[in-house]
């Protein structure tokens, strides 16, 4: 679901914070995983969400979990390629950008233009976005500030 905010459109929080968390496990050590609780702390959202994303994350083949003592949750294999755009597609859908067909349906909907222009507008934000891989969006100045996200200290 895209969100209209002052004429910007935005990710929701859902995808915002999947890509956040997708960038952190892309710079954790070979073999290395790590859990949903201690992402939630270093990226500072509730536990809750965290679960959430990595559930999703999980079925969308870009994270792989384990139970159990010596387990966890690292990027899948080859999820360093993944593109941006696939994975902001797969969360935020392919749903129209506005609610024409709606409980109370738009009067507007048999003749309106906004409609269509509006989904050109995401598909060329997605084609914006799928050539960039997650390695890509992880590396530089980014990769730097991602290793040293530590959990909040106690107290």
């Amino acid at each position: 679901m895209w969100i209209i905010y002052c004429g910007v459109v935005q990710l929701t929080a859902f995808t915002d914070l999947a890509l956040r968390m997708t960038m952190r496990l892309a710079v954790l050590d070979e073999g290395r995983s790590t859990t949903s609780a201690a992402l939630a702390e270093e990226l500072r959202v509730p536990p809750s969400h965290a679960a959430k994303v990595t559930t999703a994350l999980g079925k969308l083949g870009v994270v792989e979990t384990r139970r159990g003592r010596t387990g966890g949750l690292r990027l899948a294999r080859d999820a360093h390629e993944l593109s941006v755009g696939t994975i902001v597609r797969a969360l935020e859908g392919s749903g129209d950008v506005v609610a024409c067909e709606g409980a109370v349906p738009c009067p507007l909907r048999a003749g309106c233009r906004l409609r269509t222009a509006l989904r050109q507008a995401q598909e060329a934000f997605y084609a914006a976005l799928d050539p960039i891989s997650v390695a890509e969006v992880s590396d530089g100045p980014t990769r730097t500030l991602l290793l040293q996200l530590t959990a909040r200290p106690a107290g």
